[in-house]
């Protein structure tokens, strides 16, 4: 677990110094996104690649084991990439509107972040007992574990990078 820690706190040092994703405290000028795709698309990738490793090292596993569940959670993370392909584009959609965001916008980017926060948990619901059938109930729920410590810490981190919707009044 000490590993886990390490890299993802390595990660998120590298998100907040160099992944160029900034916290905006005043507006942005005119056609300047507070968040670019360009850059949601290079730290999505580099934290695919991360969270998968982090899982390799904290998760033993056997030759059997692992035979069977990378397959698994390949399937698991393709259902999870088409959820946060929403998320991210909600959050560049919150980025383009931020400094005129109006009450309606301001609560439907409410409603819809607790929309995908919501498929994400039922996400996991539905594949405890798939994971469950090729893993040990303990590496079963070391797994979901790691997944969403691994998951708190990204969110909190693009969190942090987001201005409150109310930051620029």
């Amino acid at each position: 677990m000490k590993n886990l820690f390490a890299v993802v706190v390595l990660a998120v040092a590298w998100m907040v110094c160099g992944g160029g994703v900034n916290a905006q405290t005043t507006p942005p000028s005119e056609g300047q996104h507070v968040i670019s795709s360009q850059d949601l698309d290079l730290l999505r990738q580099d934290l695919r690649s991360t969270k998968k490793q982090l899982v390799a090292q904290n998760l033993k596993l056997s030759d059997t084991e692992a035979t069977k569940f990378w397959p698994v959670y390949d399937k698991y993370t393709a259902e999870l990439i088409k959820i946060n392909d929403k998320k991210y584009a909600l959050i560049q959609s919150y980025a383009d509107q931020w400094a005129t965001m109006t009450d309606e916008q301001a609560l439907s980017f409410a409603h819809k972040w607790i929309e995908m926060d919501t498929a994400i948990s039922q996400l996991r619901q539905k594949y405890v007992p798939i994971v469950s059938q090729v893993l040990t109930g303990r590496n079963t729920a070391t797994f979901f574990q790691l997944d969403r410590r691994i998951s708190m810490m990204i969110d909190l981190q693009l969190a942090s990078q987001m201005p409150v919707v109310n930051g620029h009044k």
